[in-house]
């Protein structure tokens, strides 16, 4: 056995169960971080084998927690129980970290913290501890945890790697799948033999065999429901026959069970049992002062201690989570109320006034102004410590107990909007209907339909988002001008996703009838103009203003990056302006990840991966798209696969890209997003451009640029480049001068090396003789004062093919060499084949490249090396990738032996960005 470890006894069929407790904890021991859930009906001895994991951790830091059905509402309950005994090592974890601990706590006050930001505090505390002592946490009942406790617990689960910690907690099947995701082991019933061995060493007296036998059937090899029928039977019973109503499910019969012991109990007794199962903290001392405030001796709850249904030592625990649950189902409303109106007079309302609100909601047998105004006024500081979702767990039990309409309509509204923020898009509308059902006045009014339309764009209803997003701007200008002015862009990215034309023009309509903002426009408001000018009015029109909105939106607050920051990099997009369009979202998610809000991190990180894929960096945006697919796993925001596409559509893998782009247009198409759609033909024209299948890659560009999803299309000037070049190799001249006049309608206005770059080298497509030459020549010139390799070696590579069919192979290959050197160390593999096509066509050979360490390192590996290059620490790589330290230094150790280096100081050599050079024969 391992140090630490203590041989228990085995439970009966539970060899393989057991074994596979021992391996988790041994793996464990071992620095491999297991987690398992242990998944069941109930009484199928989940809670036994938790036990028996209790008997195996002698030595280790033990932490546990117990699901508590009249708790779920309450964010943080279940963590509170599960890292209390651990919070003498809060001192050691980054500063936003422990602020955002001590908060969620009640330790210190502050803003109310990001829910994810509280899950890497949470799994930085379980390696801080485990540093120490192999740690096990053990979570009982776990489809009672209130939901941010199960999001937790769920996000370090799926984080654990190298550290000594073991996580198992145990959930009923039928009821919640909460935990989803995690490794699961599935606890069954016993076999016929070993639950007629169970049942028999229970039953005292000779057992009819065939009574037995319908017993073990009934049971389905429960083995709670083994142990409780002799306990509830009597021997006549029993040998008279036994019949239990199929129709009935076993957890009922093993609760009913429990219900009658329970019952058989003192009324004082029974009492104290309740309230018990009332307070999920299990806090001795609270549950004597309520004792006293009911009036009874602590003394009473001794026979439920002697029926082994009670344990009250450091904590108060029962015998069993269903003794708990049949306690306090089975008890009548009244005693439930007197329970926890008792609770709340015991607890202090200085430390804990907002569980003391919660006890007296619960106390309330109807409805009560003094104490829904309470919870309202608790609200506040229930969100400052369990964020958004707390406060409107309070505000809908205050909407509850709430009879006068005025007062009702207003907090279902509060409780709705905190709902929606929470991401209970359900219970958000159920709330909103709930307000409309009272008196409101057009302000309320114009805030339900703002509701609705967020519910609608968030859950992915996006037909309806946009819609409703519009007519609640419209209804909001004559109160508040600047949340309108705000709606009418949530309204147009709204419309934009599913590409609904004849919305944006009315949207963007909308927006210059707007009264002018006085004073000097903020970036917000040459964002919101430019947009809707170029939309109305057309690129020349817009570009002026979209350029100022470009520079100023390159230093907005985080503020505003919260607010509306989703939309800044449109304008940078729309004028060609490639610095911009990189530096935006580069510094958005620096913001974003700093200030922890990290459920919007996903759609920054998804504009740095298609900004990182434009300058060349593919292992930047691997890791970029890496991160965002983590992130929106953890927050349950999934986003369009836009950095994915133009990614693979670059590197020009056939058989990966066509996947994807199949895989985004089926979902788009599901879904009613157009603008996924477009991506994906952009995709695949770039794809098959690479891969000189020009005829495909014009049918592509052609339905990318279709004038279907006009008047916003411009922005998709990158598609018609596409399109002059696929059009032009395959002959159709007609259709490349075409979508270079429309081109030339974006990148004529901007100005800007980029677009005149991309331009010159579009138009050297369709010339000849020596103005081909020039226009060349000027395309290379001003690309290469962008940071846009791909853009300038395709540009190299069009000008040696044009060379070639010249005659003039000499030149050809010098610039055949660039671009063939330039694709290969970029990664455009299809492209670098193209290159290499021509040079084979000049007469000269090319030389393979040999894989290079690099190549085989994962995203999440080039992410770490990146970040380590760059001088941080494994602390800090680990706050920001959402890794422990030591998962870091693992995967930091498998990096250097793929490099074969040894330190962080070689690091900048091995991930040189040009690559090595490439010899030619």
């Amino acid at each position: 056995m391992s140090q630490g470890r203590v041989q228990g006894p085995r439970l009966l069929g539970r060899q393989s169960e057991c074994e596979a407790l021992d391996q988790l904890l041994t793996d464990a021991l071992a620095g491999h971080s297991q987690v398992t859930v242990l998944r069941g009906e109930a009484g199928v001895g989940k809670s036994a084998l938790l036990s028996y994991l209790l008997g195996q951790v002698a030595g280790w830091h033990l932490a546990q927690a117990v699901g508590v059905e009249s708790e779920m509402e309450l964010p943080y309950s279940g963590l509170h129980q599960l890292c209390g005994p651990m919070l003498d090592h809060l001192d050691r974890l980054p500063v936003p970290q422990r602020e955002a601990l001590a908060t969620v706590f009640g330790l210190s006050v502050g803003p109310p913290p990001d829910r994810f930001l509280v899950g890497l505090a949470v799994l930085t505390l379980f390696a801080e501890v485990a540093e120490q002592q192999p740690l096990v946490c053990i979570v009982d009942d776990a489809q009672w945890l209130d939901n941010a406790s199960a999001q937790i617990l769920g996000f370090v689960g799926r984080r654990l790697l190298a550290e000594p910690i073991a996580l198992v907690c145990a959930a009923r099947t039928g009821i919640r799948d909460v935990l989803a995701g995690l490794p699961e082991l599935f606890i069954n019933g016993l076999g016929d033999s070993d639950a007629r061995a169970l049942l028999l060493d229970k039953v005292y007296g000779p057992l009819d065999a065939a009574v037995c036998d319908q017993i073990v059937t009934e049971s389905h090899g429960n083995p709670l429901a083994l142990l409780e029928f002799p306990r509830t039977w009597s021997v006549a019973d029993l040998a008279g026959g036994f019949g239990v109503p199929d129709t009935h499910h076993v957890v009922s019969k093993i609760e009913q069970s429990y219900v009658r012991r329970l019952a058989a109990l003192p009324t004082e007794t029974q009492l104290l049992v309740l309230a018990a199962a009332a307070e999920p903290l299990g806090d001795p001392i609270l549950l004597h002062r309520a004792a006293e405030t009911l009036g009874v001796d602590i003394a009473a709850a001794d026979p439920a201690i002697d029926a082994g249904l009670l344990r009250i030592a450091g904590r108060v625990a029962f015998a069993h989570p269903l003794v708990r649950s049949a306690a306090y189902r089975s008890a009548a409303a009244e005693a439930r109320h007197r329970v926890h109106l008792a609770l709340a007079e015991a607890t202090d309302p200085q430390t804990d006034a907002d569980r003391r609100a919660w006890h007296r909601a619960r106390a309330m047998p109807g409805p009560g102004e003094e104490v829904a105004a309470e919870l309202e006024r608790s609200a506040g500081r229930a969100q400052a410590r369990g964020g958004v979702a707390a406060a409107a767990a309070f505000l809908q039990r205050a909407v509850a107990l709430t009879v006068d309409p005025p007062r009702r309509a207003a907090r279902a509204l509060a409780a709705a909007q905190s709902s929606f923020y929470a991401g209970a898009f359900d219970a958000a509308l159920g709330l909103l209907a709930t307000a409309e059902a009272g008196p409101l006045d057009e302000f309320q009014r114009a805030r339900v339909d703002l509701l609705r339309g967020h519910v609608a764009f968030a859950s992915g209803l996006a037909s309806d988002a946009p819609s409703l997003l519009l007519k609640a701007a419209r209804r909001l200008e004559p109160f508040d001008l600047e949340l309108a002015r705000e709606t009418y862009l949530t309204a147009y990215g709204a419309a934009v996703f599913p590409g609904l034309a004849d919305i944006i023009l009315e949207i963007c309509r909308s927006i210059r009838a707007l009264p002018p903002r006085p004073g000097a426009p903020r970036p917000f408001d040459l964002l919101v103009d430019g947009l809707a000018l170029m939309t109305t009015d057309g690129h020349a029109t817009a570009t002026p203003t979209l350029l100022r909105a470009a520079k100023a939106l390159a230093e907005i607050p985080l503020e505003d990056v919260l607010r509306w920051g989703w939309a800044a990099p449109a304008a940078s997009s729309a004028v060609w302006d490639d610095d911009g369009a990189y530096a935006i979202p580069a510094r958005q998610v620096q913001l974003v990840r700093d200030a922890g809000a990290l459920a919007q991190l996903p759609i920054h990180l998804s504009a740095l991966g298609v900004a990182s894929s434009w300058i060349g960096d593919f292992a930047g945006a691997a890791a970029v798209i890496a991160e965002a697919d983590g992130v929106s796993a953890v927050t349950g925001s999934p986003i369009a696969s836009y950095a994915a596409l133009r990614l693979a559509a670059l590197r020009g893998r056939k058989a990966e890209s066509s996947a994807l782009i199949g895989r985004v247009v089926d979902q788009a198409a599901s879904r009613g997003q157009g603008m996924a759609t477009i991506h994906a033909h952009w995709a695949t024209a770039v794809l098959y451009n690479g891969l000189a299948r020009y005829e495909e890659a014009a049918a592509a560009a052609r339905q990318a640029t279709s004038s279907a999803f006009e008047p916003w299309i411009s922005i998709w000037g990158p598609a018609l480049v596409e399109l002059v070049e696929a059009a032009a190799r395959g002959g159709d001249a007609g259709l490349a001068r075409d979508a270079l006049e429309r081109l030339a309608e974006t990148t004529q206005p901007s100005g800007t090396d980029f677009a005149l770059g991309i331009e010159a080298r579009c138009r050297a497509v369709l010339s000849d003789g020596r103005a081909a030459d020039d226009l060349y020549r000027e395309a290379i010139d001003r690309l290469s004062r962008t940071r846009l390799r791909p853009e300038r070696a395709r540009a190299h590579l069009l000008y040696g093919e044009w060379l070639r069919h010249e005659g003039r192979r000499v030149d050809a290959r010098e610039q055949l060499r660039t671009a063939y050197d330039m694709f290969v160390a970029i990664g455009m593999e299809a492209f670098a084949e193209r290159a290499g096509r021509e040079l084979l066509a000049t007469g000269e050979k090319v030389r393979k490249r040999r894989l290079e360490a690099r190549d085989q390192l994962t995203p999440q590996e080039e992410q770490i090396a990146r970040l380590a290059r760059d001088g941080l620490s494994n602390p800090e790589i680990g706050a920001q990738l959402f890794l422990s330290a030591r998962t870091v230094e693992w995967h930091l150790g498998k990096v250097f032996t793929k490099f074969g280096i040894g330190s962080r100081r070689e690091l900048p050599a091995a991930l040189a960005e040009e690559g090595r050079p490439f010899a030619y024969a």
